[in-house]
């Protein structure tokens, strides 16, 4: 069955950028594995937030070199003037309707493969809008003090979540939990 998922590299102290707005050092440790392999192999259709799609620099390397070629739904406020370059897997729709929207667009794009949510912002948001089935974190052996956290913002939340997947490389370790009730 689909689901909506999110996953993020963070410092053992939650961050997912530094005080920088920069995400390289967390990246320094990753080792691509088959778990995280078959994960994108299944995704469908990726939705981030603006400012996740404006960390590519030029947004038409994404039809050339992004990770997940499937169409791509970018939530953001102000779409951006000159549309991005795509391809025949790859498509960009700039969604200004909402959170909601851009799943369920996502999800119908997606051809019964899953949805991917990448970004903090949207993640938190997507927690907050219980739309999320599934969240996978890995671990970065890397304390950043300062930066962007995670799960900023979810203080009135109370979340429970169910481990169901380990993975352990060289430097990282990387969880994978069923979310499972949200007050």
């Amino acid at each position: 069955m689909a689901k909506v998922y999110f996953g993020m590299i963070v410092s053992l102290d939650g961050f997912v950028q530094d005080k920088y707005g920069k995400i390289e050092k967390l990246y320094e440790s990753y080792e691509p594995h088959e778990e995280v392999l078959a994960a994108a192999e299944n995704t469908g259709a990726v939705v981030l937030g603006r400012n996740t799609f404006d960390m590519a620099g030029d947004p038409d390397d994404y039809a050339d070199h992004y990770e997940f070629q499937v169409p791509l739904f970018v939530l953001t406020h102000h779409p951006p003037i000159k549309h991005p370059k795509e391809n025949d897997k790859l498509s960009f729709t700039f969604v200004t309707e909402g959170l909601e929207s851009a799943i369920l667009q996502a999800k119908a794009a997606a051809n019964g493969k899953d949805v991917l949510v990448l970004g903090a912002n949207i993640s938190q948001q997507l927690l907050r809008a219980g739309l999320a089935d599934e969240l996978q974190i890995a671990f970065a052996p890397l304390l950043l003090g300062k930066g962007l956290r995670l799960f900023e913002h979810l203080e009135e939340l109370e979340i429970q979540l169910e481990k169901y997947k380990t993975v352990e490389t060289q430097q990282q370790v990387e969880i994978w939990y069923k979310i499972i009730q949200q007050n």
